[in-house]
């Protein structure tokens, strides 16, 4: 099994990996297919474009702006387009149109406004994030069709992709890697029978794939990419968009911070650098899926916290991404990161997990207590709902990015005061999760419908 540590990390814009970005590709994708159909066959007049969300994304898609995703993503914009864009000017400009352009000269009619459409009957089988394009000509008949699953961190999978019997990941055969560990069990025993750290398997695993000066100019990349999200969070103020009008609150908690640092604690620091990121989120601008958007703030606020208090080298944040990427791939292979498919647990749970590794690794962990600690930060998210209020990554997931970075801190923190062994194995927990997942209520699977979303009084 493997899936790149640039699978899971990616640069692109909030508030949501599988109801923005995975969106966004999707349509991109179709474009493709539509501008490839228009070219090889005789074109009809007055044909449009329509985009149908089911399920999740029909109940919350709106708070996550799926629908300025879809626009973006016809009009040929991908997530690294939009990094140095003003989005919201963009989209501004885009909504107003009526048409698209295909191959330079032909028309297709596309209006966001009518074209895309929250369908939130029955929700499609194979996903609960299932979204539905189709090139029709005027009287209705579909002249080209494609059904998109959005299964989180910006993975998408077509129908037929998703029949396949393989795991519904991105993930490669294992026969050409030398590392290929499938589990948590399997990577320590490789660990223990090669005697390289979780961090070097990977390293190496990705150079087939890559040089290992292009791994380490892309990795800094994406913690640059990081570190800015965390400035540019920390420095804003203003009101976050939606109807529940909340205000950012990074800014504050960090002047604070800053005014009278003896009295600072390392939860206020990691609060203000995981809200900073999560406002960043929130404000649909760009950040690090990590592993997704609504989770983006666990492992910055981790990982600059060493770097800036800690003094952490630059070789350190390298180990910490390439073992965290370790420790998620072997999440979204035995269960997933999406909280539509098993709540908040498998996004927020994840970030947490992946964080205690890659910090227990940089503070000098053995294998045995990386794998420890990834498994203490997961148990004690299990069970978590995902049942954002007025379907916005607002509340309670960015308070929720401060404590689950509290969470990773304490779990390398406890793993590295053990010897590494420990009762429940990170294997063990990553099934749980999946079976609580599976057992939990469609209520509180990124739909709106149950919970804190639904324990509001409005006066």
């Amino acid at each position: 099994m493997f899936i790149s540590v640039f699978e899971l990390f990616k640069i692109g814009i909030g508030p949501s990996s599988s109801h923005t970005m995975g969106p966004l590709i999707a349509a991109r994708d179709f474009l493709a297919h539509t501008k490839e159909y228009i070219s090889t066959h005789k074109c009809r007049p007055n044909i449009f474009i329509r985009c149908i969300f089911k399920g999740s994304l029909a109940y919350t898609g709106k708070g996550h702006a799926a629908d300025n995703a879809v626009a973006l993503g016809l009009n040929d914009y991908s997530p690294a387009d939009l990094v140095d864009q003003e989005v919201n000017k963009l989209i501004e400009r885009i909504w107003k149109n009526e048409y698209i352009l295909i191959n330079g000269n032909q028309k297709i009619k596309f209006s966001p406004d009518s074209d895309i459409i929250f369908d939130k009957g029955e929700s499609l089988q194979e996903h609960p994030n299932g979204m539905i394009f189709e090139l029709t000509d005027q009287s209705g008949e579909i002249i080209l069709s494609e059904t998109y699953f959005s299964i989180g961190g910006g993975f998408i999978k077509t129908l037929d992709e998703i029949h396949q019997l393989e795991k519904t990941t991105l993930s490669q055969s294992a026969v050409a890697y030398p590392y290929p560990f499938n589990s948590a069990n399997s990577m320590l025993q490789m660990s223990v029978d090669s005697g390289l750290s979780i961090s070097d398997m990977k390293r190496s695993n990705e150079n087939i794939n890559i040089s290992d000066d292009e791994l380490n100019r892309e990795l800094d990349v994406i913690w640059l990419a990081m570190q800015n999200c965390v400035k540019s969070g920390l420095s804003s103020k203003g009101i976050l968009p939606g109807n529940i009008k909340l205000s950012r609150r990074a800014n504050a908690l960090y002047d604070q911070l800053q005014d009278s640092p003896e009295t600072a604690n390392l939860n206020d620091w990691l609060c203000a650098y995981a809200m900073a990121v999560s406002e960043e989120n929130a404000m649909g601008h760009t950040v690090v899926t990590a592993p997704t958007n609504g989770a983006a703030g666990v492992i910055p606020a981790v990982l600059y916290y060493f770097v800036t208090h800690e003094h952490g080298s630059i070789e350190q944040v390298r180990e910490f991404l390439l073992t965290a990427g370790a420790i998620c791939g072997i999440i979204k292979h035995k269960s997933s990161i999406s909280g539509a498919e098993v709540g908040c647990q498998g996004e927020i749970g994840s970030a947490a997990s992946m964080a205690a590794a890659g910090l227990c690794a940089v503070r000098g962990g053995t294998s045995q207590q990386v794998e420890n600690a990834a498994e203490i930060a997961l148990e004690h998210h299990l069970g978590m709902t995902c049942d954002p209020v007025d379907g916005l990554v607002q509340v309670p997931c960015i308070e929720r990015n401060c404590f689950s970075a509290i969470k990773a801190y304490t779990a390398a923190s406890l793993a590295m005061r053990g010897n590494g062994q420990h009762f429940m194995s990170l294997d063990n927990c990553i099934a749980a999760m999946k079976q609580t997942g599976l057992e939990m209520s469609e209520k509180y699977k990124e739909t709106s419908l149950g919970g804190l979303a639904v324990s509001i009084i409005e006066c």
